[in-house]
């Protein structure tokens, strides 16, 4: 199986992250892993530090001649971004972990807890991410995000519900990656007076997996399901407070008949016309689309501050300000993608095993003709 650890501070030298599990001979795309972090720093309504980072993957160990060994990939981001002089938080800001971390490690501020805890972290996770997208490449496996909602502005249901993969391929284009061109001037204009109101705004996001192959995951053990991978991983994202696949919280509303995905054969193989399933059933890819949305909060960090308790003298004070986004939904939607794809390499690597990417692909070849033969 694969797996990473991260460590590394908001405000600290650098990020470290190491990845393992990974075949040999997969072509190490610096260029393409840097392009991936660039991404995460686009959209409208980010602090400056956008302005002041430029994340950049250093290479330390597990490549050779741009090839992966088989050995743990170690890599470095530095951070441009860090301070020395940072104060403690005896003001805890009300939706962050600075009370509940401090009280937990018995700190006497938020400090520590803030650094670790901070979205910056997902810098190293998107860079992991990106290794594991250059993996799903030699499969063909494609993953596409774009942005269904900021605040109360929605894309208009016409264009949401009739996306083609052209159309997602555009959405990088957008400052805050909506296919909706006549609501993007609305949303950025709602980030606008949020920032002057000293206030900020959350969203919804939505990931398209392509090309999946049948059968990643298992039902065979709660653990093993892959839409309970996929939402203990975006569960994980800073901000993040719900996630539904396919017709999701909608299918409450409508008798099964109006849910569930008719089967057909066309000769060659098995499909679906709709993908109300977002692409799963009992854990188990089904070949179709794997598509979910995920709700991010507003940012907690407000120049509007909200009503605290001081920790050292228990008074009632207003929440400390740190550097923060306005929004930070079209991050959190990068963030997403390489997540994803964290959880589809990990679930190709346990199906099709090998040590090498060759042995792999010889894997996933003989695995296809059982499925044509069926």
């Amino acid at each position: 199986m694969i797996r990473f650890l991260t460590a590394g501070e908001s405000h600290g030298d650098a990020l470290i992250g190491i990845i393992e599990g990974l075949p040999s001979n997969l072509f190490f795309d610096i260029d393409f892993i840097n392009q991936e972090l660039g991404r995460r720093q686009m959209g409208y309504g980010r602090s400056n530090r956008m302005a002041i980072e430029r994340d950049e993957i250093k290479l330390l160990s597990g490549v050779n001649k741009n090839l992966t060994t088989g050995n743990p990939i170690a890599i470095m981001i530095k951070n441009r971004g860090k301070n020395v002089d940072l104060i403690e938080v005896t003001r805890p800001r009300p939706g962050h972990g600075d009370l509940a971390g401090t009280l937990k490690y018995n700190l006497e501020g938020g400090r520590n807890v803030l650094e670790r805890a901070s979205a910056r972290e997902t810098a190293m996770r998107v860079a992991l991410g990106a290794i594991c997208k250059l993996l799903l490449k030699e499969f063909h496996i494609k993953i596409y995000s774009h942005i269904v909602q900021i605040g109360e502005i929605k894309v208009s249901d016409e264009v949401y519900l009739n996306i083609k993969e052209e159309d997602l391929l555009r959405a990088d284009e957008s400052p805050v990656r909506v296919l909706d061109k006549d609501r993007e001037g609305e949303i950025l204009s709602a980030i606008d007076k949020a920032k002057e109101k000293g206030d900020t705004l959350g969203g919804i996001l939505e990931v398209i997996g392509k090309n999946i192959p049948i059968g990643l995951g298992s039902y065979a053990n709660w653990d093993r399901k892959i839409d309970g991978k996929i939402a203990y991983g975006i569960m994980s994202i800073p901000g993040v407070k719900g996630i539904e696949f396919g017709l999701g919280f909608e299918t409450a509303s409508r008798p099964g008949s109006q849910v569930h995905d008719e089967i057909y054969h066309d000769g060659n193989r098995f499909y679906r016309k709709t993908n109300n399933a977002g692409g799963m059933e009992a854990g188990v890819t089904n070949g179709e689309d794997i598509v979910f949305r995920a709700v991010m909060k507003p940012i907690p960090t407000l120049r509007k501050a909200l009503r605290t308790v001081d920790i050292r003298t228990k008074e009632g004070v207003v929440a400390q300000f740190e550097r923060s986004d306005v929004c930070a939904v079209p991050a959190a939607s990068i963030v997403a993608e390489n997540i994803l794809a964290y959880i589809l390499a990990n679930e190709m690597v346990l199906k099709f095993g090998g040590d090498s990417l060759e042995e792999m692909k010889e894997n996933f070849k003989n695995y296809k003709e059982i499925l044509e033969n069926r």
